[in-house]
């Protein structure tokens, strides 16, 4: 395996990123190393867990790396709307989820149209977004409108109204906080086929304890490079909306990772990653409370306290 750099043993270990920091290196030190599905290669480990702290408006946002947390905050109310078209996204400038429809315009058009054209056409062309930015019943559809069916007669079903498991989750924790049922579930096993990308992020449970809401986030793959920074900072942002939706103080986060990997194409980051030291403290603010999980906007959040070091970039896998 490659060496890792390991920075100085006098820097302070309190700060909850040297959490992740080890469990890249460790990725990357101990990893089963195999092809996989997207051919690139990774190494691996399964079963491994991160712990924070949400209380007083912590935020697990990476210093050792700048986080672009306002695209991970945008998809996250992306997702509140049920919608599942990237062009709201790329209305906003938030080009994430370009990679798998535009991966399925080239291959079924044999042109080789450059990112930017695609998402430019996306937002201007209505008619080329409806057939070519669709995403398939992703993370939003099954969090807000998952399907039901009903009796039609003769032993026949037709489609009943989608339920809501966000709100349902809110509701719940509202009027019956010692439940152990506060799940949102994306993994809808009769409509994985029809997704761009089946979810990875899949099953968030909330526990109340005294005053305070926490969450466990299941993510059943997990590129830990590029996606982890994103789906930690959504998690808690989600945490934070639910609990003071539900008339609660914030807790924890804990985050469970089945297949955690990195691409052994991310080594450049990942090496220069491990040489730096985590600092700084960000905080996360929620500046308003509307009057329901689904109406907040953008504005409505704010971050400081946050000075990270340098971007570190590397391709995605699709």
């Amino acid at each position: 395996m490659a060496s890792t750099p390991h920075p100085a043993d006098s820097a302070p270990r309190e700060h909850w990123e040297w959490s992740y920091l080890e469990l890249m290196r460790r990725i990357w030190t101990e990893g089963d190393e195999r092809i996989d599905r997207t051919g690139v290669g990774t190494r691996a480990l399964f079963g491994t867990q991160l712990r924070c702290d949400l209380s007083q408006g912590r935020v697990p946002l990476l210093t050792t790396k700048r986080v672009f947390w306002k695209a991970a905050a945008r998809e996250t109310l992306w997702f509140l709307t049920g919608e599942t078209n990237i062009r709201p996204l790329l209305e906003q400038g938030v080009t994430i989820w370009s990679d798998w429809p535009l991966k399925k315009y080239r291959e079924a058009s044999g042109e080789d149209i450059a990112q930017e054209d695609f998402e430019r056409r996306i937002v201007e062309d209505a008619d080329f977004a409806a057939r070519w930015g669709d995403l398939g019943p992703v993370y939003g559809k099954q969090w807000v409108d998952w399907p039901t069916f009903e009796p039609a007669g003769n032993g026949l079903f037709r489609p009943g109204p989608g339920f809501n498991q966000v709100a349902q989750a809110v509701e719940s924790l509202r009027t019956n906080p010692g439940s152990r049922r506060h799940i949102i579930e994306g993994w809808n096993v009769a409509e994985l086929d029809r997704m761009a990308l089946p979810p990875c992020h899949k099953t968030y449970q909330f526990h109340v304890a005294g005053d305070r809401v926490s969450c466990v986030l299941y993510q059943r793959s997990c590129d830990v490079a590029l996606g982890l920074p994103f789906n930690l900072f959504g998690a808690a942002l989600l945490t934070r909306m639910i609990a003071q939706q539900a008339g609660y103080e914030v807790g924890e986060l804990v985050w469970m990772g089945g297949d955690t990997h990195l691409y052994l194409n991310h080594a450049e980051l990942v090496e220069e990653q491990l040489g730096r030291e985590p600092s700084g403290d960000p905080r996360l603010a929620i500046k308003r409370r509307p009057t329901s999980i689904f109406g907040y906007r953008f504005d409505d959040f704010e971050v400081t306290n946050y000075a990270p070091q340098g971007a570190l970039r590397a391709p995605v896998a699709v």
